[in-house]
């Protein structure tokens, strides 16, 4: 593939999945101001996105099998964690802004638990083993099977973890 397309495609699937993520958050706002036809509106539109980035996704050939698709996603949170955002934290302390460099903190050790969870993930995946995660709805930590009291990240109370 020629590497202007490529690139194309690739700053395609960037702004979907851009838009998809703020369409979803616009949606749950909508929902909050009692607006539910444009939540509606926002989260069809939404899941058009995802479908474009989907298509981009394929094309660029990125999906591969199970096994591939988790090697990949450990390396790139782990790349994640360990430097974009260690270097956004520094950033934000060296301009003197604590609560962005607090923001980072959490997830980028979100993040590194992101890591753990697709190497156990890789470890396991021949045994198919199930299990239930709690997702923290303010920092995005994930417990594994157990739900903690409170998040270890950011300290929310067990009441705001989503469970899957």
């Amino acid at each position: 593939m020629d590497d202007k397309i490529k690139d194309a495609f690739h700053q395609a699937y960037v702004g979907e999945a851009k838009a998809l993520l703020r369409l979803k958050v616009f949606a749950d706002k909508a929902e909050q101001e009692n607006y539910p036809q444009m939540a509606k509106l926002f989260r069809v539109i939404a899941f058009s996105e995802e479908i474009h980035g989907t298509r981009d996704l394929r094309f660029l050939r990125e999906i591969k099998s199970t096994e591939e698709n988790l090697k990949d996603s450990f390396e790139s949170e782990t790349k994640v964690a360990g430097v974009a955002y260690d270097h956004f934290i520094r950033m934000a302390r060296e301009l003197g802004d604590e609560k962005a460099a607090l923001l980072f903190s959490q997830a980028r050790d979100v993040e590194e638990t992101h890591a753990k969870l697709y190497k156990e993930a890789m470890n396991h995946l021949m045994e198919e083993r199930t299990t239930t995660y709690h997702v923290c709805k303010i920092c995005g930590y994930i417990s594994d099977g157990v739900l903690p009291d409170s998040c270890p990240v950011c300290g929310a109370k067990k009441e705001q973890f989503a469970i899957f």
